[in-house]
């Protein structure tokens, strides 16, 4: 199947036995089976056999198994038994969290896939765009992905961007007519379209001919790498993983060197000195970071927000100004026709059931519309334009029936320069051009005024009336919609003058309610420190009245509509953007100059947007946030996130989730780098004071896999504190050990290498084994038990309660069982471990718990302070 550029739109689907009422569910269903799902084909990632043996290869491992190797050699067989066994756990559990990350991130991306507009079993659906078949009828808007390859057989003023694909930057017009001749490059075969492009004016229909890797950007694919998704914070974690173990191999080399000259035996300190390098590099820090953020992107999924860049997660705790647009996101998107002006006067539509000139109005805006209402009355387009055709049905006419007396022969789409859209019926006297939008785009584009079916040239007075009506219901936080309508003896007409010489026809103002949860959103904004901004093309009048109401306008801000934006320079924006909470009028090009002006006074800017037209400020923006109900796919392609209710309220759930995934992370940090420390400390004082050897190479490693791993894992489940919004954003540069971190951690770390010292000097009072066992036993438990300290830097462990996060209990049941059952036989022979006296247990939880008491008083220290 080729040349279908070159065929009739009848051969063409003569050819992929299809109709223009689409395929049949069934036979969907079977294509699928042929031609497999609507893909690229990914790369193979890697198998969990080659993903374990990943986990030898790292330098530190390979030198542990060497050393395990030399002492099996001589004769050190159990011990080589042990350090390969722990190896092998402690690789397992790489494995494990590797693989759960991977599995995660997979998840993410599954959550971001495009849907499309299809017509199947004759009516229009939509679908996931992997589930498309050659042969299927796709429709075709402003804003869409092309989702296939496609031949087209319907166009209104269709354009598309294909600089994906071909490199040419401007939009190429589309038609239907076949092309003469066989041999034509990509770029002229301006009747088809392809995978990956986007619709960036008019509408069409086009039938799929080729999809997933027989499409053209399937045949390029293998030549596209897979995206890598991480985050500037897993890439200062990752380098800040190399500097830790630097100084971690520089200690361990120091402490074998105090060893050796001690006179410890060069084998023995050699495998203590490589035991404690693998104990104390944090390896694996940078899975549970990307854990972390997995399980919070997950958490977000649940609060109506898809991640679809994960460094956005990172951005979201630093975001403090959100620039969000009134419709549909500060409220419901469910207008309704409240009120109309015809005849020199505003009348409400309940009172206007007969009124013949109220249902003309009514009549020809919903005919210049492209919504409708499905078989369940459900509408279906623009909400602006569903209000009108409900509003219609509500006077007694349906849409279909008046759309199939006057059909439609022409359009111009509505776009955001005009604030217009226009469409060209046939009449009985010839053919009615109806232009809908914005009062400020129709009344100088009008010559005359229909007064009580009289049609005569406007004057001041009409003009004054018709502004005075205007402002009335804007004043009432309505959006009014200005008509006007000319007749045209045929279709011989310029489309470049069809929205002149105008006759005005009336008003509608249409109402929509704030979501009843967006003003406490914006309080909790308000509370930590995060500027709300509105976008709207509302009238000035109406969003500064829903702006007041919503507890966005305060006494001494400013309303700033889009002609004053575009007479403001860049410099003057710069120093009033500070000031100003409300932009009405405005066009979508004007979002990116907004989100300029705050990021020059250093701000981090969220942007909502869900047009062609907003995916340039979606990408300048910090965090854009595209509409995930009302939003064209090429915005949310330019976005970060995307709101799956188009819910403001959602935005601020989505910085919470962001600033708590941050603190979790930094929790994670805190635990796992005094845990290091206090290993590190404990070898390296008992070696500088000549003490002996307080842990034994097995301690060393089982410490590594007991305590690093799960409990750091749990704290990256901590669930939000109830003071994460009440704080400023913090600054985007930042360092991940501000606050006092790095400090807090060097001293825990430390007083930790205190404690398992002190449990050393105690057991030696009885033998050298026994103290190796109680300094085991108190590092394990007071790791363990500090896990809990690092839930909170402020609140104590009683108030926050055992139950809230209940796989770090879990972890700890875990730990604690397992370290208890290495005092059993044979495990106690094998890991060289004493059996301990009563009062020895009791030195052992009493060291354990004193990291306990530390914390609480250093939390209470921190809330006396704060």
């Amino acid at each position: 199947m080729s040349g279908f550029y070159s065929k009739e739109v009848h051969e063409v689907l003569k050819e992929l036995k299809t109709e223009q009422t689409g395929l049949s569910s069934q036979e969907v269903e079977r294509r699928l089976k042929e031609f497999g799902f609507n893909e690229l084909e990914a790369k193979k990632g890697e198998t969990l056999f080659q993903m374990f043996i990943n986990e030898f290869k790292d330098f530190m491992i390979m030198i542990l198994l060497i050393a395990a190797a030399i002492s099996a050699f001589v004769g050190e067989i159990t011990d080589a038994i042990i350090i390969v066994a722990i190896v092998v756990l402690n690789a397992l559990l790489g494995v494990f969290q590797e693989n759960r990350a991977n599995k995660a991130l997979k998840a993410l991306k599954k959550l971001t896939r495009p849907n499309a507009k299809v017509i199947r079993d004759g009516r229009v659906q939509v679908v996931s765009t992997r589930e498309l078949v050659p042969g299927d009828i796709v429709v075709l808007e402003a804003g869409d992905f092309v989702p296939a390859d496609g031949r087209l057989i319907e166009t209104a003023n269709l354009k598309v961007n294909e600089s994906s694909l071909t490199g040419e930057s401007m939009p190429v017009e589309k038609q239907v007519a076949p092309l003469d001749s066989y041999e034509v490059s990509i770029g002229d075969r301006i009747n088809m379209v392809f995978t990956g492009t986007t619709v960036v004016y008019g509408r069409g229909k086009m039938v799929v001919v080729n999809t997933g890797m027989r499409t053209e950007m399937g045949s390029i694919a293998s030549m596209m790498e897979d995206e890598k998704m991480t985050t500037p914070l897993q890439e200062r974690l990752a380098e800040l993983g190399k500097t830790l173990g630097i100084a971690a191999l520089a200690v361990c080399a120091f402490i074998f060197f105090v060893g050796y000259l001690r006179g410890t035996p060069i084998l023995e300190m050699f495998m203590t000195a490589i035991s404690l390098a693998v104990a104390a590099i944090p390896e694996g820090l940078p899975a549970i970071v990307t854990i972390t953020l997995a399980i919070g992107v997950q958490r977000m999924v649940k609060r109506n927000a898809i991640i679809r860049k994960l460094p956005a997660v990172e951005t979201l705790g630093s975001a403090n100004v959100i620039c969000t647009d009134k419709t549909g996101t500060l409220t419901l998107n469910q207008m309704t026709v409240k009120s109309i002006y015809t005849d020199g006067e505003v009348k409400r539509l309940e009172d206007i059931k007969k009124d013949e000139r109220a249902k003309k109005l009514i009549g020809m805006s919903a005919l210049c519309s492209d919504a409708r209402l499905d078989e369940d009355e459900k509408g279906i387009g623009d909400p602006t334009e569903v209000a009108l055709v409900i509003a219609l049905k509500n006077l007694g006419r349906e849409k279909n029936e008046i759309e199939a007396i006057y059909l439609r022969v022409d359009e111009l789409p509505f776009d955001s320069d005009r604030k217009l859209m226009t469409t060209v019926h046939e009449v009985e006297n010839g053919y009615a051009v109806i232009t809908k939008g914005a009062l400020e785009s129709v009344m100088p584009r009008c010559i005359s005024i229909e007064d009580k079916e009289n049609v005569r040239d406007i004057c001041d007075d009409d003009v004054i009336n018709i502004e005075k009506a205007n402002e009335e219901m804007a004043h009432n936080g309505m959006r009014v919609l200005a008509l006007a309508y000319k007749i045209l003896p045929d279709m011989n007409y310029d489309r470049n003058k069809l929205e002149s010489d105008l006759t005005f026809l009336g008003l509608i103002g249409m109402i929509d309610p704030p979501r009843p949860e967006v003003k406490d959103a914006i309080k909790e904004c308000d509370f930590a420190g995060i500027t709300t901004v509105m976008i709207t093309g509302d009238h000035r009048l109406t969003a500064e009245a829903i702006a007041r109401d919503l507890g966005i306008l305060h006494e001494g801000e400013e309303v700033v509509t889009g002609k004053e934006l575009e007479d403001m320079s860049d410099e003057e924006l710069e120093k009033r953007v500070k000031k100003i909470r409300v932009y009405a009028r405005v066009s979508p090009e004007h979002k990116v100059k907004i989100v300029k002006a705050w990021q020059k006074n250093n701000a981090v800017v969220g942007m909502t947007g869900d047009g062609v037209n907003d995916a340039p400020a979606l990408s300048q923006a910090d965090i854009g946030a595209a509409m995930g109900i009302t939003g064209t796919e090429v915005a949310k392609e330019a976005a970060d996130m995307v709101l799956t209710d188009d819910n403001f309220a959602t935005i601020v759930a989505a910085v919470e989730e962001g600033r708590t995934i941050y603190s979790n992370i930094r929790k994670a940090i805190r635990y796992l780098l005094s845990c290091n420390i206090g290993e590190i400390l404990t070898v390296f004082l008992a070696n500088i004071f000549g003490l002996g050897q307080p842990l034994l190479p097995i301690h060393l490693l089982w410490i590594n896999l007991v305590t690093d791993s799960l409990p750091a894992l749990g704290l990256g489940m901590e669930p939000p504190s109830p003071d994460v919004m009440k704080s400023s954003p913090r600054t985007r540069d930042e360092s991940i050990f501000a606050g006092g971190l790095g400090l807090q951690l060097l001293l825990e770390g430390a007083f930790m290498g205190i404690l398992a010292i002190s449990a050393f000097m105690l057991g030696k009072r009885y033998s050298l084994e026994t103290a190796e066992t109680m300094t085991f036993m108190t590092l394990v438990f007071s790791q363990l038990i500090h896990s809990l300290n690092s839930r909170s830097n402020r609140e104590s462990i009683f108030k926050l309660g055992l139950t809230t996060n209940r796989f770090l209990i879990l972890a700890l049941i875990l730990g604690v069982s397992l370290q208890l059952l290495l005092d059993m036989p044979p495990l106690n022979a094998i890991f060289k471990i004493s059996t301990l006296e009563p009062i020895q247990w009791v030195y052992v939880i009493c060291l354990s718990l004193v990291i306990l008491v530390m914390g609480e008083i250093e939390k209470m220290i921190f809330r006396i302070v704060s």
